[in-house]
């Protein structure tokens, strides 16, 4: 309920009232004093109280036909305009106040609706044309179908493979389809193995660039930092290996030469709290963009364009999110830290 306040609707109506009822008292006191006829002073108290109640109304109608002109807008796909007096301080000003938050989240999700439609057309037009481009060489005889060719067709077809993953597991995140299934298990085994695969993905794609598009990135090396050895943790393994792959290729691609990432896991207060790091040597993260890297399509305007689909550290914090916990761009003094944090075993509700 809302709380009173002195300018609220029904103040003002409260008001009305009585003020019509003592200028209607006065003017009678006046007339029995004056021998004034009755008929001239019931005339002056319905002018007086219409021209109050005229006032008191246009202020309460006013907002009201400001509200039907900017909801009718917001049927019609005009997200732009905005209710005035959210100033208010009654009912009326809340409601313009929530109907100018509710155009503000229907115009964001138009906004982002727009976005993804561009950003995945473009995504897929570049893997689709190059594929198309290839076959019809390979077709028309211009080239033939040796195993360099089929490398190339291979990294555009990985690429569309990928694009369709993220596209999938961000359906299930606008859905809320996805159920966690936390258990308890050991950290070095298990990022090890994340690691390893991380490792072999590269290597196994001789000539190929590492994520979804860019330069060969096989000479960076993968670092594995846990203490304690034993150190346990719980969460959902498969979300989990989600947020750290995602992490991990994105450090890698953005990694010098030669560079060095490094995933570091401690263990919180909570049982099963988790602390993870994930560093790079690259040229880092202005602090300025700290709040926007983890937003869908945002490739960060520091990192150049390495043709990723801008995905990953939006489902990485998705991914967080589903334990209840934290994910961050952290201070450092070289490259770029992201540091996760998971509750532990009192996962949230629902």
């Amino acid at each position: 309920m809302r709380p009173f306040s002195p300018f609220s609707i029904k103040t003002k109506l409260g008001t009305l009232v009585v003020v019509s009822v003592f200028i209607t008292t006065g003017l009678v006191l006046v007339a029995l004093r004056t021998e004034t006829e009755l008929r001239f002073i019931t005339v002056f108290s319905v002018i007086a109280s219409m021209l109050i109640t005229q006032f008191v109304a246009h202020s309460l109608t006013a907002p009201l036909d400001d509200m039907i002109t900017v909801a009718r807008s917001i049927s019609h796909g005009d997200y732009t305009r905005r209710v005035r007096g959210a100033g208010r301080r009654d009912e009326l000003g809340d409601l313009a106040a929530t109907i100018n938050l509710m155009a503000d989240d229907l115009e964001a999700v138009d906004r982002h609706r727009k976005e993804l439609v561009a950003n995945v057309s473009h995504e897929l037009r570049t893997p689709i044309a190059a594929l198309r481009a290839v076959l019809e060489n390979v077709v028309d005889g211009v080239s033939a179908a040796d195993p360099e060719t089929m490398r190339t067709m291979l990294k555009q077809t990985e690429r569309l493979g990928r694009l369709v993953e993220t596209l999938l597991d961000l359906s299930r995140l606008d859905n809320g389809v996805v159920p966690l299934k936390a258990r308890r298990f050991e950290v070095w085994p298990y990022l090890s193995g994340v690691l390893k695969e991380s490792g072999l993905a590269r290597a196994g794609r001789p000539g190929l660039a590492s994520g979804s598009g860019g330069r060969t990135r096989n000479d960076v090396h993968l670092h594995l930092d846990v203490f304690p050895s034993d150190l346990t943790a719980y969460a959902d393994a498969e979300r989990l290996h989600q947020v750290v792959a995602n992490l991990i290729d994105n450090a890698v691609k953005h990694s010098p030469p030669h560079g060095r990432v490094t995933v570091r896991a401690r263990g919180g207060a909570a049982p099963g709290s988790l602390t993870l790091e994930v560093l790079d040597e690259g040229p880092g993260i202005p602090q300025a963009e700290w709040h926007r890297v983890f937003e869908r399509f945002n490739r960060g305007s520091g990192t150049g364009g390495d043709g990723g689909t801008g995905l990953g550290l939006a489902i990485a914090r998705w991914a967080v999110g589903l334990h209840g916990g934290d994910i961050r761009v952290a201070e450092s003094s070289r490259g770029c830290r992201i540091r996760v944090t998971l509750p532990g075993s009192s996962p949230p509700a629902g």
